[in-house]
């Protein structure tokens, strides 16, 4: 079978230029390589590749390539000629990575992002509803006092890793199909770094860092609920080589309140009334996170009814106003009565006759409604 055009196997026309041509192997290096793509032919694609690349990259091979096609680099049907090509260096510069798996020096000693911290803060039902000032203990590494993060003992220094010459990496020259390929491994004896230090900092063990407990006043936000993170920027891990700092985030649990439950931005509340009250209505004290307020109960009220009072609930977390307080009634049925309230009973019920109706739908039913389902 004859070879394809290296041009049609990058997927580039053959003006690219050198920049073009690394774009071009880049990314189908990455979707074929077989540690990545599993598909039958990924092996055989992402040589196909390699070789493609191997040749137009050489400005002397893509002449010879451009004038006589492949025979101009492979001898009418050999391979082409891999010695000088290093593909260690190819996917270290394309990839942070050689062959092997590890991340090139340049790569390991870049500054990276520090990681951020959890702190769980349990509130008060009240806490979260209108916010609140809390002070927080955490711990977190900060960069080690005694050594100003260096990791050696002051008065002393750290020296440049002989088994690596301070790259930070040790490389193998070996022989493949491809020709001469370096493999890159991360030092064992600097662990990537390039430095030793033989006097380690007597505080922080050469690690640079200490751990420290860090005091924080916060700011929680009216309307906040269980499941709700607030974030602190940058007070989280410190930043390696040189990066910024991580977050925190504060997650928030509300503790279950006596009379009170939620509903998004309602708050919902059971009342019990007596048959009296429910039968001529009244004006009732009812507990609200606001204190005590009053509720007219109408007469004639039936076990389940929900009332509302309105802007007595939590406010929006994002923007103004209040949820309302959803209050369901139900009628307290006395399990003892006096002479007296017997007595009076009895005469109601004389008026009242003894037919009874089978209700429609549940108090659930109605409370559903009231809730908009």
């Amino acid at each position: 079978m004859s070879k394809r055009d290296y041009y049609e196997t990058l997927g580039v026309p053959r003006g690219a230029s050198p920049e073009e041509l690394k774009s071009a192997f880049r990314r189908l290096a990455r979707q074929y390589h077989p540690d990545v793509n599993k598909e039958p032919d990924a092996e055989e694609r992402f040589k196909e590749l390699n070789e493609a690349y191997a040749v137009l990259s050489d400005e002397q091979k893509r002449a010879a390539y451009d004038r006589f096609g492949h025979a101009g680099v492979d001898g009418m049907g050999g391979m082409p000629d891999f010695t000088n090509v290093d593909l260690g260096d190819i996917f270290e510069e394309l990839f942070g990575f050689g062959f092997g798996g590890r991340r090139s020096a340049q790569a390991r000693n870049a500054p990276r992002r520090g990681a951020d911290l959890q702190y769980n803060l349990a509130l008060e039902f009240e806490e979260a509803v209108f916010g609140v000032e809390k002070e927080i203990e955490f711990p977190r590494d900060e960069v080690c006092s005694r050594c100003s993060g260096e990791g050696a003992e002051p008065g002393t220094s750290k020296t440049s890793c002989a088994t690596c010459g301070g790259r930070g990496e040790v490389r193998q020259n070996r022989q493949t199909f491809f020709g001469n390929m370096v493999q890159v491994t991360t030092c064992p004896d600097c662990r990537g770094s390039g430095e030793i230090i033989s006097t380690p900092c007597q505080q922080c063990s050469g690690r640079g860092l200490e751990r420290k407990t860090i005091k924080r006043k916060v700011d929680i936000p009216a309307g906040v609920d269980s499941g709700t993170q607030v974030r602190l920027g940058a007070e989280g891990q410190p930043g390696i080589n040189g990066g910024p700092q991580g977050d925190l985030y504060i997650a928030i649990r509300v503790r279950e309140h006596k009379y009170f439950h939620r509903r998004e931005d309602d708050i919902l509340l059971d009342l019990d009334v007596n048959v009296a009250q429910a039968t001529l209505g009244a004006e009732v004290e009812v507990p609200t996170v606001d204190g005590p307020a009053i509720l007219s109960i109408p007469a004639g009220v039936q076990p389940g009814k929900v009332l509302r009072m309105r802007g007595k609930g939590v406010p929006h977390l994002r923007g103004g106003g209040r949820g309302d307080q959803l209050v369901m009634v139900d009628v307290s049925i006395p399990r003892k009565l006096n002479a007296e309230q017997r007595k009076l009973f009895e005469e109601l019920a004389a008026t009242m006759g003894t037919e009874v109706q089978p209700k429609e739908s549940g108090w659930l039913d109605k409370l559903r409604e009231a809730l908009g389902g």
